[in-house]
Order: structure tokens, then sequence, then C-alpha cells
């Protein structure tokens, strides 16, 4: 028998080697998050490969200035737009390895990650603005974070990007069988299922490359939203508009989970309030950004053409097989995001 010294020693000992063991081999999908940091002046560096003067660049501004304010000071947010860091494609590695601490993306450059983020690129899924943020605020917001939690991955906020066109610099576009033999360039998996079951060949590449690529006839069009057309002079090197709205990338600012851990609780609950804030502008302004686009693309000379409303049917059948695609790579989560989006 022990001696009751010795007994209450190994005891305490016994016990931390089970609390050791139990919070190192919880496995890698159940890890906790980093706990908070114990306060003090923090620096984040931000990437996105949006121009400057993009909406949601500007929104970003904003961002940083709101942390800036909320925690006194005390957290400071350096941005380097315009793919000064990281191109889109390039991105999401950085922020998951700690390379940058947090980046602006497409959802859609996301789903190399996590498949299911492609949800808003199935065509047709969202017939307007406000299904949108309402299947984000359902669950479906909440079920594609805890995906990317899982990847030490954190949402800061959902930013609506609004709808996305067509333009090409070869004809008018004004039904599916428009699109033969075109090259178009698409943002990511699902915007090239939709480019290729419409009938043309989708061109993978950064949206650095794009511009370029319209002008020496790489491509002959790309698929973006109108504000992004505008902001990166599509109109100068495509002269052909197509306003189909049949998809709706959301993007995210999204950030490493210890980069977050860096910040105090109380500098972690001021920062997520601004996102909130900026994250409801965003959503007020997502239609009227989509408009403006659309009037200062017509005011540069691009030749419009919106598709009537008895009309999108067609556009409808002519995608479908996108749906099955998208429920191939993603299963039952796939088939419930669809649900869910058809009930917002």
């Amino acid at each position: 028998m022990f001696g009751g010294k010795k007994f209450k020693w190994m005891a305490a000992a016994a016990m931390a080697a089970a609390l050791f063991a139990a919070a190192g081999c919880g496995g890698g999908e159940k890890k906790a998050a980093p706990a908070s940091g114990a306060g003090g002046k923090v620096s984040y560096k931000l990437a996105y490969h949006l121009p400057a003067n993009h909406p949601l660049a500007k929104a970003v501004d904003q961002f940083i200035a709101k942390v800036k304010d909320k925690t006194k000071g005390q957290v400071v947010i350096t941005p380097y737009p315009a793919g000064q860091l990281y191109n889109d494609k390039s991105m999401n590695d950085a922020i998951m390895t700690g390379g940058v601490d947090m980046g602006l993306n497409t959802v859609g450059r996301w789903a190399t990650v996590v498949p299911a983020m492609e949800v808003f690129d199935v065509p047709f899924v969202f017939p307007d603005y406000d299904k949108i943020d309402r299947a984000i605020d359902g669950g479906m917001g909440r079920l594609l974070e805890e995906e990317l939690a899982k990847k030490h991955v954190k949402v800061v906020y959902w930013a609506d990007y609004g709808f996305v066109q067509f333009a090409n610099n070869k004809k008018p576009i004004k039904t599916p069988a428009d699109f033969a033999g075109l090259k178009i360039r698409g943002y990511s998996e699902m915007a090239s299922e939709t480019i290729k079951a419409l009938g043309a060949s989708p061109v993978t590449m950064g949206s650095g490359e794009v511009y370029m690529a319209l002008q020496r006839g790489t491509i002959d069009g790309q698929t973006s939203g109108t504000s992004a057309m505008r902001d990166r002079k599509m109109y100068e090197v495509t002269k052909y508009l197509t306003i189909t709205n049949h998809a709706s990338p959301e993007f995210i600012l999204a950030m490493n989970d210890k980069s977050f851990a860096k910040m105090s609780a109380d500098q972690q609950k001021a920062f997520m309030e601004a996102a909130r804030e900026v994250r409801d502008d965003i959503r007020r302004n997502a239609k009227a950004m989509d408009e403006k686009g659309l009037a200062d693309l017509k005011a540069k000379g691009m030749e419009v053409y919106t598709i009537p409303a008895n009309e999108l049917q067609q556009w409808r059948d002519a995608t479908k097989s996108v749906w099955d695609t998208f429920v191939k790579h993603t299963g039952e989560t796939g088939k419930k995001l669809l649900d869910m989006a058809a009930k917002a």
C-alpha cells in the first residue's frame, strides 16, 4: 500500500497526465480554437485582390477604421489591395498557413477547402438579394463557417458581392445557344461548369490576368459583377454585356484563427461588432452597387442586353446539370444547403 502523501502525489500526476492527453488528442476536427490573447497592441495584414476603389474594398477600409476606433487604436490592420500580397488563387493557402492574417476572397476560391462553399455559384439558386441574406442568416452561413473552422479559418464577415453577368467581345448573347464557340473565363469550378453547360469553353485564370487575356484574344469573355467590370476597365476590352443575374458569389473576410486569438476577449468583441456593422452596410448597398456599375458600363459604351423574365426558364434548363454536379461533389451537405436556399 502507498503512504498517504505518496498516493496523493501520484494521483495528482495521473490526473495532470490525463488532462494533458485530453487536450492534445481531441482529434483533428475537434481541436479547440486558440485561447484569447492578453491584450495590448495587435497588428494585422489584410490582403485582397479587388481594385482599391471597388465597393467591397471601400468596405474593408470602413472595417479597418471601425476596428481601430472600437479598440481605441489597439488593433491596427494594414490593407494590401489589388493582389499586392496574394492573388485570389494563392490567398486562401496563405490565410490557412498564417502567411497573412486575413483576406477578402470569393467563396468560390474556398471550394478547394470546403466544396460546399460553391453553393453561391450554382446558377439561379438565388432569385434576389434578400433571399441570399436570409439563407446565410437562416443556417447556411453557420454550417459553412463550422466547416471552415475545422481548417483553422474564422469567417469575420460575409460580403454581398451582388449578381454576376456575362461580358464578351465577339457578339451579343441573348440565348444559351449564343455561347457556342466562345472561350469564357470562369472564376471558380461552378462558374466554369455553368459556362460549359451553356455551350462555351471555360478558361480558368486569376482575376488580374483577365484584362490582358481579353486584349490578346486568349479568351473572348468573362463573368463577374458589374462594379468589378467597371473598376477593372473591362469596357475597354469587351463590348457586349448580358444581364443574367445567374449567380451571387459571396465574398468572405476570412482570418487565421491563431491571428484572431492574438486579441483579448474585449478586443475580439469589438472586432466582431465592427464586422457586423460593415456586413449590414454592404447588404444595404448591394443592389445599388450593381445598378451603379451597370449604369457606368452603359455610359462607357457597352451594349447591354437583359434577359427578360419570361425567357429565364430556358437558361435554368440549360444549366440544371450544374446543380447535379454540385450535389455530386458535396453530397448531403450540398443537398442541405440547396434546401436552405429554397426555403429562405
